[in-house]
């Protein structure tokens, strides 16, 4: 299984990424060695996820979600009233 997922910031920012083992790469973002992005922003939460067959589809929508606006991310998340 792969996953695309977003993961909401001790900042409040939102980081999207692939993986084909989310709770291993959660792990790995909040131990500093999942992304450089989100090594100063920890700890991450995860906020939103989607399962795919292949690598392929999970990275097609990473690229997809990465496009949106961080309104519509938020909206995406179901997190439009929570943070701002």
């Amino acid at each position: 299984m792969n996953y695309t997922y977003v993961v909401q910031c001790s900042d409040g920012s939102l980081y999207t990424g692939w993986t084909n083992d989310l709770e291993k790469r959660i792990c790995a973002h909040n131990a500093g060695k999942g992304a450089k992005y989100t090594k100063p922003r920890r700890p991450v939460k995860l906020v939103y996820w989607e399962t795919f067959d292949t690598k392929e589809e999970a990275m097609h929508r990473e690229a997809s979600i990465k496009r949106l606006t961080r309104k519509e991310k938020l909206r995406l998340c179901r997190l439009d009233g929570e943070i701002g």
